[in-house]
């Protein structure tokens, strides 16, 4: 269990420094993408890139690199 809550953990500080640094790139973020649904705003190519191949591909190796760290220290 404690496995599954370390490689979350690394998700977490990484989807974290993610969301900074698309803020800073002027890039829209799940939080923004989702409040602007309703509001008919659209999403630019570097948005739908970002939220839709980017962002999951960094996530997914965060897991990675969880698992890869875990091995490392036990």
């Amino acid at each position: 269990m404690i496995k599954y809550y370390f490689i979350g953990v690394m998700i977490l500080i990484v989807a974290i420094v993610a969301n900074i640094a698309a803020a800073k790139l002027g890039l829209k973020t799940w939080y923004d993408f989702l409040n602007g649904l309703g509001s008919g705003s659209s999403l630019r190519f570097m948005d739908c890139l970002w939220l839709f191949a980017i962002y999951p591909l960094l996530l997914g190796l965060s897991a990675k690199l969880g698992m890869i760290l875990l091995e490392k220290l036990f």
